[in-house]
């Protein structure tokens, strides 16, 4: 059966681009976001977030009629759910469980208008047993349906997980490029989500079952997780020894089979710093190592916040009549990583904020990658320009961005967390 109709439900950072791809390739897409902005933006033929070279699919897909962007679910071949799969909230210490509300709502408001022979693919990243429960939440909303965990490959309606794997940044090409991991809940599941994705997909469709697709792209992130870890680790280590960290990783990665990471202020995203606690929490007597990581890199944001601290008090023992309110500081960079406004779990924003509250002086920020001030900043905190930010008396470079890069940043009193 070939897929006419496509939906993908949720229009964020992956679902806008993967609509994008299918509507460019002449199916009919129908976009779902409970975002009435990001709905409407869409319908205009632009798009909400930054992603190169997406604005332009969009508009060509809006325009030609292809993609069009709705709030709530209509009936289609196949529906692809893409939302966030954040962490139930917990205590200081706890291991963070998953959140699956918005997968559940996914599910809620798709199973009216499901029929015999639609496909469902979960594609957030998910802990293992997700698609499962997908099915279940489906199967109980339609019992006039048949599913995978009781039909097998005669099910009505099939259903199988297949993980994003992409680079902020270089969403477009990735999602064409890369190889991709089926898991379907049946043979027959894995057949049909083969045929959906080679729509648009160049790289190869690997077939596994929906438990060892969802634990891949956990064991990737959590594999990044850990090797950030290290970086971060040995950061700390080579300030405490009077180490330049960059000129020894630089000089460590001469070494043939050596390919250290870059430390950071930590780790953001809504992948890596998430995904290895979907492990942590299924698994917590046996993830040691995964968790040890977590630690290591959710720490490094308070390390930074101390770093931070003892510079202050050096500005001011070297600057007697100053007191901490006549000390700007310049935040450089908000996003989780460079050249991109993802601002999700991001440690650079969160620095940012408990400076805003510890300080008592004025606090600046630099994003070139975001027009306004997100709801997530202190209100404190003032988005200015790089011109605007020299002024400053303390410079803390948090990430990497190309504008930052091309800055000669020759103050003394600059706090380097990121290579630039």
């Amino acid at each position: 059966m070939s897929f006419e109709t496509i939906s993908v439900i949720g229009l964020g950072y992956i679902g806008l681009p993967t609509a994008a791809m299918f509507a460019s390739r002449k199916k009919k897409v129908i976009g779902v976001d409970v975002n009435q902005h990001a709905v409407d933006t869409i319908n205009q033929g632009k798009i909400h977030i930054v992603e190169p070279d997406l604005d332009m699919i969009v508009h060509s897909a809006v325009t030609e009629g292809y993609l069009k962007a709705v709030t709530a679910a209509e009936p289609a071949d196949a529906f692809l759910i893409a939302v966030p799969t954040p962490f139930l909230p917990c205590e200081g210490g706890q291991i963070p469980e998953p959140d699956l509300r918005y997968i559940q709502s996914a599910c809620n408001g798709i199973a009216p208008v499901l029929k015999k022979g639609d496909l469902v693919i979960l594609e957030s990243t998910s802990p293992v047993g997700a698609t499962e429960q997908v099915a279940e939440w489906l199967a109980d909303a339609r019992p006039d349906l048949s599913f995978p965990q009781t039909a097998g490959n005669e099910a009505d309606v099939n259903v199988a997980h297949c993980p994003e794997r992409v680079l902020p940044g270089h969403v477009v090409r990735e999602l064409v490029d890369n190889d991709r991991v089926i898991g379907g809940m049946s043979s027959r599941c894995s057949e049909r989500s083969v045929e959906l994705y080679k729509t648009f997909v160049q790289g190869d469709c690997v077939i596994t079952n929906a438990r060892t697709a969802e634990m891949a792209k956990l064991t990737e992130n959590s594999c990044r997780d850990v090797q950030i870890a290290f970086a971060n680790e040995l950061s700390v280590i080579c300030d405490k020894l009077d180490i330049d960290v960059w000129e020894l990783i630089a000089l460590a990665n001469r070494h043939p089979r050596i390919n250290i990471l870059q430390p950071g202020p930590g780790v953001g995203g809504h992948c890596i710093a998430v995904d290895p606690w979907f492990i942590v929490s299924k698994t917590p007597e046996q993830a040691q190592l995964i968790h040890t990581a977590r630690k290591v890199n959710d720490g490094k944001p308070e390390w930074v916040i101390n770093k931070v601290k003892l510079a202050i008090a050096d500005f001011l023992q070297a600057n007697p009549t100053k007191t901490a309110k006549d000390i700007t500081i310049a935040c450089y960079g908000l996003a989780f990583k460079p050249d991109i406004d993802d601002l999700r779990e991001s440690p650079a924003l969160m620095i940012a904020n408990a400076l805003a509250l510890l300080h008592s002086g004025n606090i600046v920020a630099v994003e070139p990658n975001i027009r306004y001030l997100d709801e997530k900043l202190d209100s404190k905190i003032e988005l200015v320009g790089l011109e605007k930010a020299k002024s400053a008396e303390l410079h803390v470079i948090l990430v990497g961005h190309k504008e930052f890069k091309e800055n000669n940043f020759c103050s003394s009193n600059t706090l380097y967390f990121t290579n630039v």
